[in-house]
């Protein structure tokens, strides 16, 4: 059987490589850096975490609790190895992402089957493909992209958050807490940094008013042909200053809300809260979370030391804002992630519209089953929606095209439960989160032969053939 090309060493490249090999089928895995770097990428590791270094909530009724779940039935590497560098959370699973990305490296290079190939692909080889070259997809390669499709691509701006070095914080400031009490540590998982509401709003006034680092000109050119001159962001990682824009207390609804945590000083809930997020095993990173932003780094140094606690922070990353791209999923992709004319094409992870470390890996490991699967002349699978894969590939594949935006697994994909004696937004999750492990189970529990190589499986009738045209 002839090797299968994997284009893209991130999440999903590097979980569909996995899968792919693990089912005894050869795999080229294209990866350009560090040839050719990102901008937002700081080694040649692969599945490098450039944003946040949280997987999601691991809380069984949380959406991303169900895609873990069914990420571990599937056998996913990645969550595998996230599993293996965990890092205290609260109920999240956070890991140390240099561990991480070191780790998958290892066992991706270390499989026989998989032959690692520095280079930047710059047009589509011939055979069974995954495109899987993320929301930095270079130039050559996005070009490529559009003449084949004959669809122009959609572009948003993505941002990250800053990292700051524990020893500079101030602890007699700041406490040590989980929302509500939760995680694994007693005193709690998550550093914070509370805010009367003088200091909230002199660091609101501070953040809207601070400079911003110029989008390069490709950038701006981009920003101007989607929204004449507006800039465009994806609403799941919006910059905090665009956050504080949208209205004074938009932050302290936000990502600075202070519920479930009490101010070990004051014995009362703080008026906001910044939390910090331990970003390395060593506990000597933490991360400002869900603080992306695009200010220039001297602003960042003076602005967020504001921040109670803060005011002596060493900062050993500085926040940044990137182009990211996607394409128009709805008008060219099955939910078996097969492009609809032309079969032996696979796209993966963020270039579909996925969002999240968990959709990118999930996306990544159906990509990866179902090319050994088109292989072998199989059927590729289709999960059912009341299952979250399924119901994230329903809605990149169905979603409206015309206003079609990059989407994070999340309940609200999930069919409505139609049980009228099912009350109360927890009620609601717990049993949409039960459904959704039943219809996986039954499924995948007696499709075994997936899990080995595609020309030793009979076609499995439990899985649902992707519809075709007429």
């Amino acid at each position: 059987m002839a090797a299968v090309t994997v284009i893209g060493g991130g999440l999903a490249g590097s979980e569909a490589a996995w899968q792919i090999a693990q089912r005894g089928v050869d795999v080229r895995l294209f990866e350009m850096r560090p040839t050719k770097e990102t901008g937002a990428h700081r080694t040649g590791d692969l599945a490098e975490l450039v944003c946040s270094n949280s997987l999601g909530s691991e809380l069984p009724d949380r959406a991303s609790g169900i895609l873990l779940a069914e990420l571990r039935r599937m056998g996913s590497l990645l969550v595998e190895c996230a599993r293996a560098v965990a890092l205290p959370a609260g109920g999240a699973l956070a890991v140390d992402r240099d561990a991480f990305a070191r780790m998958v490296t290892g066992r991706l290079e270390g499989h026989p089957r998989i032959r690692l190939i520095r280079e930047e692909v710059r047009s589509l080889p011939d055979g069974i493909v995954v495109v899987a070259s993320g929301p930095l997809t270079s130039e050559a390669l996005a070009a490529e992209l559009g003449r084949l499709t004959g669809e122009d691509h959609l572009y948003f701006f993505d941002a990250l958050s800053p990292i700051v070095e524990a020893e500079s914080l101030d602890r007699s400031i700041i406490f040590q807490a989980s929302r509500y009490g939760r995680g694994r540590e007693a005193q709690g998982d998550y550093l914070n940094a509370a805010f009367t509401q003088t200091e909230y709003e002199a660091f609101v006034a501070a953040l809207v008013s601070a400079e911003r680092i110029p989008l390069r000109a490709f950038e701006e050119a981009i920003s101007q042909g989607v929204r004449a001159g507006a800039e465009r962001y994806f609403e799941g990682c919006l910059p905090a200053e665009v956050i504080a824009r949208r209205g004074a207390l938009a932050l302290a609804y936000g990502p600075m809300r202070p519920v479930g945590l009490t101010d070990p000083r004051t014995g009362h809930r703080p008026y906001a809260v910044l939390q910090l997020r331990q970003d390395n095993l060593a506990g000597t990173l933490y991360n400002l979370v869900g603080f992306q932003t695009n200010l220039t780094y001297s602003e960042q140094r003076r602005v967020f030391r504001m921040i109670p606690g803060m005011s002596g922070a060493r900062f050993a990353r500085y926040g940044q804002m990137h182009r990211n791209t996607f394409l128009n999923s709805p008008t060219l992709l099955l939910p078996t992630l097969q492009h609809r004319q032309l079969p032996r094409l696979l796209f993966a992870g963020q270039i579909t519209g996925v969002e999240g470390y968990l959709g990118n890996i999930a996306t990544g490991l159906l990509a990866g089953v179902n090319a050994c699967r088109i292989a072998a002349g199989d059927d590729p699978i289709v999960l059912p929606p009341t299952t979250m894969l399924g119901a994230l590939c329903r809605y990149i594949t169905a979603a409206e095209a015309a206003t079609f935006q990059p989407m994070k697994a999340n309940l609200g994909l999930l069919p409505s439960l139609g049980a009228p004696g099912v009350r109360g937004r927890r009620q609601r999750a717990a049993a949409q989160a039960e459904r959704a492990a039943a219809d996986f189970e039954e499924r995948w529990s007696r499709s075994r032969e997936t899990l080995r190589i595609a020309t030793q499986a009979p076609t499995n009738p439990l899985f649902v053939a992707p519809h075709r045209e007429t």
